[in-house]
C-alpha cells in the first residue's frame, strides 16, 4: 500500500479541496499518513495571499524534501498558480498543479507511478469536480459552493490565482451535502472565495442556504468567511432556523471611508455597522468576527483610529489582523504613501490587544447560558472539547463522551488564555438533540 501525506496552507477552500483529494487517494487504497512521516507521495496545497504565505509555503516545500527526499512531491494551490514557472524550476518539486487542474492530482500521480510522462495541464480544467469526502482531516465537512472573485480589491491577488467568480451547480451542492450527512458528518461549512455572490440559475446565496437548511438530517450549517456585499439583509432571517449557526465572519478590513475607497471595497463603514446592528438586534448573542488590514498605503493615524472606534462599537467576537503586504500584480502595490513596517507593527499590536479584550468579554457573556457543542477532540484528562453553535470553544468537564456528537452544555466559566476556553457541565446527551 502506497503512502500519501498532505499539507494544507491558507483558507477553508484549500481545506475542502485537500479533504476531497485525500479521500480520493484513500478510495484508491493509498494510506493517508500525517505530514512529516515517511511517504511515497507528498501533496502540498499552498497559499499566496501575502508574502508571509509565500514564505510559509516555501518552508513547507523544503521541509517535505528534507523528510521525504525520495517521495513524489506535488505542489498545488494558489502559490502554484501564481508562481507556476518559478516552482517548475525547483528540483525538489516533481509536479506543479495549478488550481484549475487540482482535481487531476490523483490521475497525475498514478500516471507517474506507472512510468508515464504526464503534463498536469493536459487534463480538463474543472474547479468543482471533487467527489464528496467520506474521510477528512476534520470533524466538520467543508462544502465548496463557489470559486473566484470579480471584486478586484486593490490589495488582493486572489482573482489572479482563483479566476473570475463561478458558482457550482446547486443540485451538485445538495447532493454533496446529502452524501456527507450519510457519511456521518454533523456540521457543514459552506466555503468559497466570495460566498455572497453565489448565483446559479434560480438560486442566489439566500435561496441556496434556505434549501440546504431544509435537507433532512441531524446536522448544522456554518458559513465560512464572507464579504459584506452581494446579499440582502433578508438573508439574516434564516438564522431563526436552529440548523444555521449564529456566527458570520464578515470582512471589514478598515473603518475608514477613505481607506475603503482606496481598497476598492464595495461598502461603507456605515453600511457595515448597520449589518452588525441588525444581527445583534435580532440575535443578541450573535458572534460577528472579522478581518482588519492595518498599514494600507495612505492610512493616517486618523484612519487607524476610525478603524479602532468602529471595532469597539461593534464588539467583534474575534478579529484576524493582517499587516498590509505588498503583492506584485495588484494596484495597491503601485499606490504612493506606503506605510513603514514599524508603524504597521505598532498598529497591528494595538488591534490584537483590543481583539483579545473583546474576545474574552464576548465569551464571558455566555456564562450561565447553554451551548450545543459538537465534540472534536479530548484533552489529556479525557475531557471533551468542541465548538458551540456560536463558534466558541468549549471544554466539557465530563468524561466518556463521543467524538462527532452533539451535547447540550451549561456554560459555567472560562479558562483565561490567549485563546480563552469556555467551560461547561453536561446537560443533555447527544441522542436527545435533533435539528
Amino acid at each position: 500500500m502506497k503512502k500519501v501525506a498532505f499539507k494544507t496552507l491558507g483558507c477553508r477552500l484549500n481545506l475542502y479541496e485537500t479533504d476531497a483529494i485525500a479521500s480520493e487517494f484513500a478510495r484508491r487504497n493509498y494510506e493517508v499518513v500525517e505530514f512529516g512521516r515517511p511517504a511515497d507521495v507528498v501533496v502540498i496545497n499552498t497559499c499566496t495571499v501575502t508574502n508571509q504565505s509565500d514564505q510559509k509555503s516555501r518552508q513547507v516545500i523544503n521541509q517535505a524534501a528534507n523528510i521525504n527526499d525520495k517521495a513524489l512531491t506535488v505542489v498545488t494551490g494558489c502559490m502554484a498558480t501564481h508562481f507556476k514557472e518559478k516552482l517548475q524550476q525547483n528540483e525538489k518539486i516533481d509536479y506543479v498543479v495549478d488550481n484549475e487542474h487540482k482535481t487531476a492530482i490523483l490521475s497525475v500521480v498514478e500516471a507517474h507511478l506507472k512510468g508515464e510522462t504526464v503534463n498536469p495541464d493536459s487534463f480538463t480544467k474543472n474547479v468543482f469536480n471533487f467527489d464528496p469526502a467520506d474521510k477528512t482531516f476534520h470533524t466538520r465537512s467543508f462544502i465548496k459552493i463557489q470559486d473566484g472573485c470579480n471584486n478586484f480589491c486593490t490589495f488582493c491577488i486572489v482573482p489572479k490565482v482563483r479566476g473570475r467568480a463561478v458558482s457550482r451547480p446547486a443540485e451538485d451542492i445538495f447532493e454533496n451535502i446529502r452524501k456527507v450527512i450519510d457519511f456521518g458528518y454533523k456540521e457543514i461549512v459552506l466555503t468559497g472565495v466570495n460566498l455572497g455572490r453565489y448565483q446559479y440559475e434560480k438560486y442566489n446565496f439566500e435561496k441556496l442556504v434556505e434549501v440546504i437548511l431544509a435537507i433532512p438530517g441531524d446536522f448544522r450549517v456554518r458559513i465560512s468567511s464572507i464579504e459584506p456585499d452581494g446579499y440582502s439583509n433578508s438573508f439574516f432571517r434564516l438564522f431563526k432556523d436552529p440548523k444555521l449557526t449564529p456566527h458570520m465572519h464578515i470582512c471589514l478590513q478598515s473603518g475608514s471611508e477613505d481607506i475603503l475607497l482606496r481598497m476598492r471595497r464595495m461598502y461603507t463603514d456605515g453600511e457595515f455597522e448597520e449589518v452588525a446592528r441588525k444581527l445583534r438586534s435580532d440575535y443578541p448573542d450573535f458572534n460577528l468576527t472579522t478581518d482588519i488590514i492595518v498599514g494600507f498605503p495612505g492610512e493616517t493615524k486618523e484612519d487607524f483610529y476610525k478603524t479602532m472606534e468602529v471595532a469597539k462599537r461593534i464588539g467583534f467576537g474575534h478579529i484576524h489582523t493582517f499587516k498590509y503586504s505588498v503583492r506584485e500584480g495588484t494596484r495597491a502595490a503601485r499606490l504612493p504613501d506606503q506605510i513603514p513596517e514599524k508603524i504597521k507593527t505598532v498598529r497591528s499590536e494595538a488591534v490584537r490587544k483590543l481583539a483579545d479584550e473583546m474576545k474574552l468579554e464576548y465569551r464571558r457573556s455566555f456564562i450561565g447560558k447553554k451551548q450545543t457543542v459538537l465534540v472534536e477532540t479530548f484533552d489529556r484528562r479525557g475531557f471533551a472539547k468542541g465548538y458551540g453553535e456560536h463558534y466558541v470553544p468549549v471544554l466539557i468537564k465530563h468524561k466518556g463522551l463521543e467524538k462527532n456528537r452533539f451535547y447540550e452544555v451549561l456554560i459555567n466559566g472560562t479558562i483565561p488564555a490567549k485563546e480563552p476556553l469556555l467551560t461547561g457541565e453536561l446537560i443533555t446527551v447527544a441522542n436527545n438533540i435533533h435539528f
